[in-house]
């Protein structure tokens, strides 16, 4: 099992899940069950990005300031690549998304990643 000791990733994380359930039920109110699948995949795919985020920085052994700029770089840059792997994978694969919801989902739930900012590590 997978244990992130941040507790703002934690926490961004938790709420990328409860924002895609939520969309997904919305969406799927509203357009079906492909809407509904399309908000899950979209939240999803942000959700895994964000995942492999907090694994590469706890992985990373940060003993100063420039290794910690390293680590979060690298950790972006994998985050960004994941991501942009795992959109191409859905639009190709998956016949009946709903682009809109697809996308709006993704940006919603990257958008709540951000928010490990303001989050307090107490």
């Amino acid at each position: 099992m997978i244990r992130i000791q941040s507790k703002p990733v934690r926490t961004v994380l938790v709420w990328q899940v409860v924002v895609t359930v939520i969309l997904a039920v919305v969406s799927g109110l509203l357009t079906g069950i492909h809407g509904a699948a399309s908000a899950a995949l979209g939240g999803s795919v942000s959700v895994v990005a964000g995942l492999t985020f907090a694994m590469v920085m706890q992985s990373s052994g940060m003993q100063s300031a420039d290794a910690t700029l390293v680590a979060a770089l690298r950790a972006e840059a994998t985050k960004v690549g994941i991501a942009v792997i795992l959109l191409w994978l859905v639009l190709a694969l998956y016949k009946d998304v709903v682009l809109i919801v697809f996308i709006g989902a993704f940006i919603t739930s990257m958008l709540v990643f951000s928010m490990a900012f303001f989050v307090r590590d107490v």
